[in-house]
C-alpha cells in the first residue's frame, strides 16, 4: 500500500487492504488557549507536525492509514478563554465511536486512537472500550507525549508538571512553526501542583493520582504551566524525533498482534 492517508483512497481500495496487517490511526487534538504565548492552534499543529515527522519513518511493508484530523475536540476545562472552540464530552465520544464503525465497515478492525490533548484521554477510553465490546475491534489509546522526553533535555518542572504551553509545548511550536510563537510572551507559568506541593498537601493535586478536576486557570491563572521561557527549536526537534520513532514502533506492535488474540463469545 502506497498511500498513508485515508482520504487519498478510492473506495475500491478498501477490498484490498488486510484486516488483520492494516491499521487506521484517529488524531485527536483541539483548539484552545494555551497561554499569552501561543496561538490556540498549537494541539493541532503539533499533531499535524508529528505525523508529518512519523509518516515518512513507516517502512513500506507497515500498513498504516491516517484519518483525518480531528481538531475540534473536547477542551471544555479552556472554555474560560476567547478563542477556545469545543464539543461536550458526549459529542466527543459519540463522533469517534462513529468513526471507528466507518473504520469497521470499511473492513479494517485495527484502530488508534492518538491525542495531542490531554482532555482527549478520558473520552478516548471509553470509546476504545466500546469498539471492543460493540464490534470486536482492536482499538488502542495513546498520546504522542505517552513515547516520553528525551533524556536530560527539559527540567523536572517541566517534566512533571509543564503540562500545557511550558517548555516541551513550546519548543515543539518552535520546531513547527515558529512564526506563531511570541517569545517575549513565553515566562515562567508556575503549575498549582508545585504550590500545592510547597505548602505541604501530602497526595491532593489538579494532576496525577488524586487529582481534581480542574479548568485550566485553577492550574494557572495565565491559562499555561510550565517554563516555557526554556523553549527552543532544537529541543522541539529532538522531542519529535524521539516521539516519531515511538509512534512507528508502536504501528509496528499494533499490526503484529493477531486478531484472533481478542476473546470471541461462542
Amino acid at each position: 500500500m502506497t498511500a498513508r492517508f485515508w482520504g487519498d483512497l478510492k473506495s475500491s481500495d478498501f477490498a484490498t487492504l488486510s484486516p488483520d496487517r492494516t491499521v487506521a490511526v484517529l488524531p485527536l487534538a483541539a483548539i484552545e488557549q494555551h497561554g499569552p504565548h501561543l496561538p490556540v492552534s498549537v494541539d493541532t499543529t503539533v499533531m499535524n507536525g508529528m505525523l508529518a515527522e512519523a509518516m515518512p519513518l513507516v517502512p513500506d511493508d507497515l500498513d498504516v492509514l491516517v484519518l483525518p484530523t480531528q481538531a475540534v475536540c473536547k477542551s471544555n476545562e479552556h472554555l474560560h478563554s476567547p478563542g477556545t472552540v469545543t464539543i461536550g464530552w458526549e459529542s466527543a465520544i459519540r463522533s469517534w465511536i462513529e468513526i471507528g464503525e466507518s473504520v469497521k465497515r470499511a473492513g479494517l478492525r485495527k484502530l488508534v486512537l492518538i491525542t495531542s490533548h490531554g482532555g482527549n484521554v478520558d473520552p478516548m477510553k471509553i470509546v476504545a472500550r466500546e469498539l471492543r465490546v460493540d464490534h470486536g475491534m482492536l482499538a488502542v489509546c495513546t498520546a504522542w507525549m505517552s513515547f516520553g522526553l528525551p533524556e536530560g533535555l527539559y527540567g523536572e518542572l517541566d517534566i512533571r508538571h509543564g503540562i500545557h504551553g511550558g517548555d516541551v509545548e513550546t519548543s515543539l511550536m518552535l520546531h513547527f512553526r515558529p512564526d506563531l510563537v511570541d517569545m517575549s510572551k513565553a515566562a515562567l507559568f508556575k503549575p498549582h501542583t508545585v504550590t500545592m506541593a510547597e505548602e505541604g498537601y501530602t497526595h491532593l493535586r489538579p494532576t496525577g493520582p488524586h487529582a481534581f478536576a480542574w479548568m485550566a486557570q485553577d492550574v494557572n491563572r495565565a491559562g499555561a504551566a510550565g517554563d516555557a521561557s526554556l523553549a527552543t527549536a532544537a529541543k522541539g526537534k529532538t522531542t519529535a524525533a524521539l516521539q516519531a520513532q515511538g509512534f512507528v514502533q508502536l504501528m509496528a506492535d499494533v499490526a503484529r498482534m493477531p486478531l484472533d488474540t481478542l476473546y470471541k463469545a461462542g
